[in-house]
């Protein structure tokens, strides 16, 4: 049994093998921290390499990793054993699934996958600005008011339907974003009652040129 090791002010090199360790853990590229955390990629990299990293970078990253304390890495620290490290890979592994993302593009599209899906889960991978993340909620509010009517429509009025939606999404690629859907076959439980098998769709938000091939969601979540 490997013993604790006692806390104290990490080596810029450990920082950097922690920084990489739990980037890694969930999938992410660096591209993708540097996104999360707000810090620039070359920042990332420079860490990750044992380069020095100021009082604020280490806070951004603490942050992006959601750890409870955004100055753990500012404070004596006690560096995780091998033990430690595998136990908790394996704990982030059962509470999360990997996915497959593909890139989303044409209005016709997305309307399909919006109807052949009970729920959805629809979101920014990163901070968009303002004008983007307006005219990514607007998107999300106008497929999922057509999924629960869509029966109601004819052939003809649904080419309508997928020409707004393809409007929204080249508005969306003008402000250097792109999309992404991934599909998962879900169980939903309401109340006590037996759980009852879905199919949830995932749009996600990445900057343009920097998709993914694959994202880490939660198992399990709350619908509210």
């Amino acid at each position: 049994m490997t013993t604790a090791n006692p806390p104290r002010l990490l080596t810029p090199d450990e920082v950097g093998a922690c920084i990489r360790q739990f980037r890694q853990m969930r999938h992410w590229s660096q591209e993708q921290l540097a996104e999360i955390s707000g810090l620039n990629v070359r920042t990332v990299q420079r860490v990750e390499q044992g380069d020095s990293a100021s009082f604020d970078t280490r806070r951004a990253l603490a942050r992006a990793f959601e750890l409870n304390d955004i100055d753990a890495l500012n404070k004596p620290f006690s560096l995780p054993t091998d033990e430690e490290l595998k136990a908790a890979q394996e704990q982030f592994e059962r509470d999360h699934v990997t996915l497959a993302v593909t890139p989303l593009t044409t209005g016709r599209q997305l309307a399909s996958l919006v109807t052949s899906c009970e729920m959805d889960l629809s979101e920014p991978a990163i901070e968009l600005p303002r004008e983007a993340a307006a005219e990514f909620a607007s998107l999300v509010d106008y497929y999922r008011e057509y999924r629960e009517c869509h029966d109601l429509y004819s052939e003809t009025d649904k080419l309508e339907i997928y020409d707004d939606l393809q409007r929204h999404i080249d508005t969306l690629r003008v402000l250097g974003v792109s999309l992404t859907y991934g599909q998962r076959g879900v169980a939903l439980r309401m109340g006590s009652g037996l759980p009852m098998s879905a199919t949830c769709l995932y749009v996600v938000a990445f900057r343009l040129g920097q998709e993914p091939s694959q994202i880490v969601t939660p198992k399990a979540a709350r619908i509210g």
